[in-house]
């Protein structure tokens, strides 16, 4: 099996090294992430300025641009082998509910999910890497189980909680959950006086009910969210096609 890794913490990060040595355990593995901490930067591609790609000590490979153009870069020509999989993460904080639009680990995953490769994206619940370890034993795990039912390519969001191997309480299918609105901007001023503006906080859970991400990592379970790209509003188009007729 040949396993493309990527995140978007950057490829010093303990989360990347972590998932990188359990997938080696079976796997021929390849790693192509940022260069430095990429956190919510989406799916964007990096179109205004060429990149560089290096390679670190450990034979990891960093590029100076998101996780998208990691991927993007890997695919079209930076690897010596098409993979047979796409993993990403393991990301330090958890991508649950709307943080997956903004997520840099899912969008890696997307990436290779675009090319028709399935992709799995993980994160831990909570930030600081406890128990990274233990997540990435799980990741492993998961990655070798039997995924025949599902269509190919496939799209996976797990969200693993910040516990001990033997706490873990099992895997759950799950949708995404929502959140409320983000909390306000944090305002200040730079050393010139001038106002500054820094991103505030995600907002609390809204729907987190059973059956949501946010219901199954509460419970001490792995959250397994298949996700689609798709993004036609289905249920609007015959209303549309009528009010423009």
């Amino acid at each position: 099996m040949k396993i493309l890794v990527s995140n978007d913490d950057g490829y010093l990060a303990p989360g990347i090294i972590a998932l990188a040595n359990e997938m080696r355990t079976f796997a021929e593995v390849m790693v192509v992430a940022p260069d430095s901490n990429r956190s919510g930067s989406s799916n964007s591609l990096t179109l205004d300025r060429p990149l560089t790609v290096y390679r670190a000590d450990n034979g990891f490979y960093f590029v100076n641009g998101t996780p998208s153009d990691c991927v993007h870069i890997a695919l079209t020509g930076g690897l010596p082998f098409r993979p047979d999989l796409i993993v990403s993460g393991i990301n330090q904080g958890q991508n649950m509910g709307d943080d997956t639009l903004y997520s840099g680990t899912v969008a890696a995953a997307t990436e290779g999910y675009l090319f028709g490769i399935p992709a799995i994206a993980f994160s831990q619940v909570e930030k600081g890497w406890a128990h990274v370890d233990a997540a990435a034993r799980i990741a492993r795990e998961f990655v070798q189980r039997d995924f025949d039912l599902l269509d190919k390519p496939y799209l996976l969001n797990v969200n693993i909680p910040n516990l001990p191997y033997e706490e873990i309480k099992g895997l759950r299918a799950t949708r995404l959950g929502k959140r409320h609105e983000s909390e306000p901007v944090i305002k200040t001023l730079d050393p010139q006086g001038r106002e500054i503006f820094w991103i505030g906080p995600a907002g609390k859970a809204k729907d987190s009910g059973e059956g949501t991400d946010f219901h199954a990592v509460a419970n001490g379970c792995v959250s397994v969210t298949p996700l689609q790209v798709d993004l036609t509003h289905a249920a609007q188009l015959d209303a549309l096609k009528r009010s423009m007729a």
